[in-house]
């Protein structure tokens, strides 16, 4: 695993539970832990890449950018990625991506067939590393999670309580994922994989219910039991976002533990 914050954590000890052996890059990993292997490297040293000495079947590349700027989404999904690519070209991998690789803003749904329209150059970076992955490797997949949330990741929650200002027409749809459906979806796919199932090159990993910002933020302020938003005066420039559709995703068999926003903001709002 390339790359592992609080997702790839997950993923990799229920691996290793399944009996797995995981082997987890990071630049600065914690302690050891049973089960999991632990190396210290930074991708975007090609020496230190060249220099491993690790067999792998199967590689997750799960990375994060230290900060939304274009030189930081180059050093990983450009420099780092190049460097991870030449050590293991011949191996199966899961790139995760996000579903910022779609510029449609009039309310639109889309899919992995969509075409991807990126409107500013961090997204346009995961675009080139995703078309990169894709094309040096046909079992390679790519995995576009949409805004994830869950303990942690409260960023919806922090702004119900503010009352804020918010558009609610046109609607503005929000997409999103529970982090327990990301980790759920990775450990899914390496299964299918290793069942044989023959896997599509691209899922769109988001829930059943894209919702409009408006819809959302009034529930959570309703559950939270502080004052509901305001309404932002509309503009001729309002824009209403995308829906992402997961049916490819569900078609295989996935089955979400947090089908919509309620299911999973329930148990962080109360």
């Amino acid at each position: 695993m390339i790359g592992c914050g609080a997702i790839g954590m997950c993923v990799a000890r229920i691996l290793a539970g399944q009996g797995h052996v995981v082997t987890v890059l990071k630049r600065s990993p914690p302690n050891a832990e049973s089960g999991i292997n632990y190396v210290a490297a930074d991708i975007t040293s090609a020496a230190a890449i060249n220099n491993l000495a690790i067999a792998v079947d199967v590689v997750f590349f799960m990375v994060s950018a230290d900060a939304r700027t274009e030189r930081c989404y180059r050093d990983i999904y450009q420099f780092g990625l190049q460097n991870v690519l030449a050590k293991y070209t011949g191996k199966p991998w899961f790139f995760v991506s996000s579903t910022s690789v779609y510029g449609q803003s009039q309310g639109e749904w889309v899919d992995e067939e969509a075409p991807v329209q990126p409107d500013n150059a961090c997204a346009q970076l995961i675009v080139e590393a995703e078309q990169r992955v894709m094309a040096l490797n046909p079992e390679n997949v790519v995995v576009r999670f949409s805004g994830i949330y869950g303990p942690g990741r409260e960023y919806l929650l922090r702004m119900a309580l503010q009352s804020p200002v918010i558009q609610q027409t046109p609607p503005y749809f929000t997409n999103r994922i529970h982090q327990q459906d990301c980790v759920g979806i990775l450990v899914f796919l390496l299964q299918q994989r290793l069942a044989g199932v023959a896997l599509q090159q691209c899922y769109l990993a988001s829930d059943d219910d894209p919702a409009p910002l408006w819809d959302v933020v009034s529930w959570l302020a309703e559950k939270m039991h502080c004052s509901p938003p305001l309404a932002k005066e509309p503009g001729q420039d309002a824009v209403s976002n995308k829906r992402c559709a997961n049916r490819r995703l569900k078609t295989l068999g996935y089955q979400f533990h947090y089908s919509g926003y309620k299911d999973g903001y329930r148990e962080l709002a109360i």
